[in-house]
């Protein structure tokens, strides 16, 4: 990736002006504002939204013509409006019901990190009260078919960096987001940042931890109502991630993924990027070890993420397993104890272990995570979960 010094890239928009009283006291837009001017901007932005949010760079451009004014922006923009006055209405309706607020560029609760992008979101969509700009915050993103090691690392990440008072930043995605979300959850707050509209939840299975996201964080997307995931849009999203952030963390990559994207755009952004070293044999790995063989700074507990923000010392490591002389008791819940029972026979893969045993596949991976985090279990290249050397069971 050659050079890893990060970059500064300023807007090349000029500043807009100062945001007009039509926005809340919180600087948002609401749908559930009676007042007309209210409505009128929030219609303008919705439809500048709809016309021109895969195209940021040019709709700065004309934001910043028409000294801030979403209607006006739109016409010197020549688009067609994106949204017919029935859908407006109906998006307006589902604003209200899912309590999403609209932050527009213009005003002064937006980001300034995100601001001076070349090319920021003209629109923010938040989902959530927590939207706490003036908090650090870090983001960890990595391998979304990644290894149990790597989903415990960033579990463990998540909840040190929150436990610490940092706002974790992630995509809501399978593996290493969703592990960090969780783990950010335990001790703090978490955004996650879409690359969908915030009416649909990608991928499905994560559907209650983006409503416990909204509860306790914020979901943001910069991309309509109703607009369905997509290959184009994850990489506009990973520029939102690394945008609003100090730094960024990559927990297992493979040599192209949108991990690596979002650690470009960091550098590009003038973001540190923070790499926690892997496996050398693992193909999830390479991208990770390749950022480090770079010049990435690597991550070996909270702590050095805590000093790259200048934060105090927080006595937070990796999940470590102990050694058979430290703990010898058997686990005691009854289900990791029937695992580790059919371990003992034989070596088995989590399909295998999961139709051996009458027990979901989301439990089961969350107990195989507590024992080989413990120590008692250890999983080969191939995939197959074995009894870890040197522990002797007792059962």
């Amino acid at each position: 990736m050659g050079d890893l010094a990060p970059r500064s890239r300023g807007n090349r928009m000029p500043p807009l002006e100062t945001p007009p009283p039509h926005l809340g006291l919180d600087g948002f837009l609401s749908a559930q504002d009676p007042r007309p001017e209210a409505l009128h901007a929030l219609r303008g932005w919705l439809l500048l939204q709809a016309s021109l949010c895969l195209s940021p760079t040019r709709a700065m451009e004309c934001l910043s013509a028409s000294s801030g004014d979403p209607h006006e922006a739109l016409k010197i923009s020549r688009q067609s409006h994106g949204a017919s006055r029935e859908q407006l209405n109906d998006w307006i309706q589902k604003l209200a019901k899912r309590q999403i607020r609209i932050l527009p560029v213009t005003s002064v609760a937006y980001p300034l990190s995100l601001r001076t992008l070349p090319d920021p979101p003209p629109v923010l969509m938040v989902r959530g009260q927590n939207f706490e700009t003036h908090r650090p915050l870090v983001a960890i993103v990595g391998a979304r078919a990644a290894s149990q090691y790597g989903l415990a690392v960033a579990e463990s990440l998540g909840r040190g960096l929150a436990a610490a008072g940092v706002i974790v930043v992630s995509g809501l995605a399978r593996g290493i987001d969703g592990a960090a979300h969780r783990g950010a959850l335990d001790a703090g707050s978490t955004w996650a940042v879409l690359g969908c509209g915030l009416d649909v939840t990608y991928p499905r299975e994560h559907s209650r931890l983006a409503d416990r996201i909204a509860m306790e964080g914020s979901l943001v997307s910069e991309l309509p109502l109703g607009h369905p995931p997509a290959a184009l849009h994850f990489p506009l999203r990973n520029r939102i991630i690394s945008g609003l952030v100090q730094s960024v963390i990559v927990v297992e990559a493979r040599p192209r993924s949108g991990s690596l994207i979002t650690a470009r755009h960091a550098l590009s952004q003038g973001r540190e990027v923070l790499v926690v070293p892997g496996d050398i044999d693992s193909p999830t790995s390479k991208g990770t070890n390749a950022l480090l063989r770079d010049g990435a700074k690597p991550v070996l507990n909270v702590q050095d993420v805590l000093e790259t923000l200048s934060l105090p010392e927080l006595k937070t490591s990796f999940p470590k397993a102990p050694s058979p002389e430290s703990e010898t008791s058997s686990p005691t819940d009854p289900n990791q104890k029937k695992i580790l029972h059919v371990l003992r026979h034989e070596s088995l893969d989590r399909d295998a272990l999961q139709r051996r045993l009458t027990v979901p596949a989301r439990m089961l991976a969350l107990h195989l995570v507590e024992l080989e985090i413990a120590g008692w279990i250890c999983q080969e290249r191939n995939g197959q979960f074995r009894i870890a050397p040197a522990r002797s069971l007792r059962q």
